[in-house]
């Protein structure tokens, strides 16, 4: 007689309306479950990469987009974004007052030089998504890929240099070799990644020998400093001496030029006076003799004419004349 208690109890309505009630309750947990699965958000510098049991679908733009549940799966590639690697130091923490270290990173970062002496470089490569299928599909691991190919390349552009073109005039020139190397290899792997910039952060001898290389390049700078000085009094002393050579030289062949010149107006003037004394000797002859003493009188002071003999003083107007 209990257990047909029992069976009623379980055969109650208010059971029966539990169970149905639970049932609702599931079918509608499920159907906003799928309902939720089925709309996603793609930010504005991403894009949504849909992949149907594991194989490419398509590819959508930054909104609110609809995918199918649980048999599609969604990845979102920063495409916009420009991210970096770092080499030879890791940031801690960015901000105002950034926090670097060295742990763990010193190895990649020391570099043989052409002339076998050792760099220890530091830098960071940026670089943008640019074909998110290939960068998700064509190759498995792509940041470490990147890694190993930047690593790669700077360590086969410094091993062509000195390790003073490394250290001082030759980074702008490793940075810009280095950003086509990296972008066409990446081209080449398919990698899906545009090389924006390489940033050179550090070049420095290794910490054993700095102190002697600062020394060195101490030295040479002060050696390239006193070379400057000399090419510049040289530049200030030859170039003057070099004018004035050149200045007493013009001089020098104007004066032969003027004197040239005279001369030859000199013979020219004495031929054509001589052609007229041929004409009229004695014209000629007096013109000349009142020529000369019209030059030579006025510059003579005080005038004192006497006769041929000398014997008598001939009293004459004054005849000293104004300069």
């Amino acid at each position: 007689m209990e257990n047909n208690m029992n069976l009623g109890n379980f055969d109650s309505p208010l059971l029966r309306k539990l169970i149905k009630n639970m049932k609702i309750i599931l079918i509608v947990f499920f159907s906003l479950l799928i309902l939720i699965s089925s709309f996603f958000q793609v930010e504005p510098e991403e894009v949504g990469v849909i992949t149907r049991f594991g194989r490419y679908v398509k590819k959508v733009e930054p909104g609110l987009n609809m995918k199918m549940p649980f048999i599609e799966r969604v990845y979102k590639v920063p495409v916009e974004r420009q991210q970096k690697l770092e080499f030879g130091f890791r940031t801690l923490s960015a901000g105002v007052n950034t926090q670097y270290t060295r742990s763990g990173a010193t190895d990649e970062s020391l570099m043989l030089t052409g002339d076998l002496n050792l760099a220890d470089v530091e830098w960071v490569v940026q670089y943008r998504i640019n074909d998110p299928y290939n960068y998700l599909f064509k190759v498995r691991n792509p940041e470490s890929t990147l890694r190993d190919i930047s690593e790669a390349a700077l360590r086969q552009i410094v091993g062509d240099r000195t390790v003073n073109e490394v250290l001082t005039v030759g980074r702008t020139e490793i940075a810009t070799k280095m950003v086509e190397i990296v972008d066409q290899i990446c081209k080449d792997y398919s990698l899906g990644v545009k090389i924006d910039q390489v940033v050179l952060q550090d070049v420095n001898p290794p910490e054993p020998v700095k102190a002697a290389f600062n020394a060195v390049n101490q030295a040479q700078q002060e050696r390239e400093t006193l070379i400057n000085q000399a090419k510049s009094e040289y530049n200030k002393v030859i170039p003057k001496a070099s004018g004035q050579a050149e200045e007493t030289i013009q001089k020098a062949e104007g004066y032969a030029t003027e004197r040239v010149n005279n001369a030859l107006g000199e013979v020219a003037r004495f031929n054509a006076i001589y052609i007229e004394y041929l004409k009229a000797p004695e014209v000629t002859k007096r013109r000349i003799y009142l020529e000369t003493m019209g030059s030579v009188l006025p510059k003579l002071g005080s005038k004192i004419i006497i006769d041929e003999e000398g014997n008598n003083v001939l009293p004459l107007l004054q005849m000293e004349m104004n300069k």
